[in-house]
């Protein structure tokens, strides 16, 4: 079999941007829609949710993010200012992945896992405390499944001397207790979810309806979100804005499919967003067969959380009452998407696919041993199916180019490795 082309005939793996080329400004997909998303309503009232509705629980500069439809939203400077502490970052060209597959095609992976709390999850964190700051406000509260989005909102925080409370997924919580100790290190507090209930494992879901709690019942105190939201997957954008250009190095014109890992949305959205104009860009979310939203779901309005006391969302759903099994990848673990997610699945623009949790560490462990870098239980699930990919481009012939998100390390998921490489890791229903 022949090896991938290399479009610079060069063994470059690592392509890198300055620090004077980071993105200033975010890219808003909105304009780009084939028609506005349906509103989010009332929980009570049913009807649409306007401004003086959500500014109980968001600054208003992210209130007008969620509903702008300007193409281009400046980025400001104080906010840059903490992105480049890990920003740009590098894209790498997986060629021992490609080897170790015999592939065709040529892969490229964005590396979100060196930011300070190791994922992508900063680059919303950050503007979202920053907003919230020059607002007046003292306090944040928030969820976290596998503590990335916590550990995430925790450093933000204490970026702009705000308080942080964190309500985390039971069932996490028991699983990576060092997340728990890096979110107390930068100064949160934090508590498994539910709250009210010790013998529940916890979802999403619930840890939504308490962090929402909390914050209604404080004035010093806001809600931030590190998913789902407008806003959120428009903070993200910076990774396929960086992306494009990064490719543009290694010679590539475009990626023919942009994959990722997809929970709530963030991070594949952050990524997939920005190639969405061109249509000849196929775009593919990855997401755990234990918890098959935009596979299995329902396109109908839901709550974002158990309780129902955030505004219902027209998106994919299971039910807000769904209980997920206890898989490692917490991020994943989701009743509900992204209604921009959801919108481009459910007309086709995007794709979807579900991976047990066994096929997940088995991507995992090839990967770690081949490119030497330990994946999150979330990002498997994206490079289970960039496998899939390459296989499948091989099988056809052909030199397909495939970029991904590694949006975070695993290096404080060593239970889970541990249960794999002994054979004990459960395997979905």
């Amino acid at each position: 079999m022949a090896a991938p082309t290399d479009p610079r005939g060069t063994a470059d793996t690592r392509f890198s941007l300055s620090q004077a080329e980071i993105p200033t400004a975010w890219f808003n997909v909105a304009p780009h829609l084939t028609s506005p998303l349906d509103p989010p309503l009332h929980p009570a009232t049913r009807e649409p949710v306007g401004p003086d509705d959500l500014a109980p629980l968001f600054a208003a500069e992210l209130i007008g993010q969620e509903m702008s439809a300007d193409p281009w939203i400046d980025i400001p400077g104080e906010v840059l200012d903490v992105l480049r502490l890990w920003r740009p970052t590098p894209l790498i060209r997986a060629r021992r992945l490609e080897a170790a597959l015999q592939t065709t095609a040529r892969i490229y992976f964005k590396d979100e896992s060196v930011s300070p709390a190791g994922s992508h999850k900063p680059n919303s964190a950050v503007p979202q405390a920053f907003y919230n700051a020059r607002e007046g406000i003292r306090r944040l509260s928030t969820e976290t499944g596998a503590g990335q989005w916590g550990t995430a909102l925790a450093f933000a925080c204490a970026q702009y001397d705000l308080e942080c409370a964190v309500y985390m997924v039971r069932k996490s919580f028991e699983q990576k207790p060092y997340r728990k100790v890096i979110m107390e290190t930068w100064g949160a507090s934090v508590v498994p979810s539910p709250i009210d209930d010790p013998d529940n494992a916890g979802s999403l879901g619930a840890a939504i309806s308490d962090a929402v709690r909390d914050a209604g019942g404080r004035d010093d105190t806001h809600y931030a979100l590190g998913s789902v939201l407008n806003h959120v997957l428009l903070h993200q954008t910076v990774i396929g804005l960086e992306a494009q250009q990064q490719l543009a190095q290694a010679g590539e014109t475009r990626p023919d499919v942009v994959i990722a890992p997809c929970g709530g949305g963030s991070n594949l959205g952050g990524i997939a967003l920005p190639f969405l104009p061109d249509p000849t860009v196929r775009l593919l979310a990855a997401e755990p067969a234990s918890c098959p939203t935009l596979t299995q779901g329902t396109y109908e309005y839901d709550f974002g959380d158990t309780a129902g006391l955030t505004p219902l969302m027209n998106m994919y759903t299971l039910g807000h009452d769904f209980m997920p099994p206890g898989i490692h990848a917490g991020g994943l673990r989701y009743h509900g998407d992204s209604p921009i997610i959801s919108k481009l699945v459910h007309e086709g623009r995007m794709e979807a696919v579900a991976h047990r949790q066994r096929t997940v560490f088995e991507a995992n462990v090839l990967f770690a041993r081949v490119e030497g870098k330990l994946p999150a239980p979330e990002a498997g699930h994206g490079i289970a199916s960039v496998i899939a990919e390459a296989n499948d481009a091989t099988a056809k012939g052909e030199e397909r180019v495939i970029l991904f998100n590694y949006c975070g390390h695993g290096l404080l998921d060593l239970s889970a490795y541990e249960d794999h490489l002994a054979g004990s890791l459960p395997e979905e229903p």
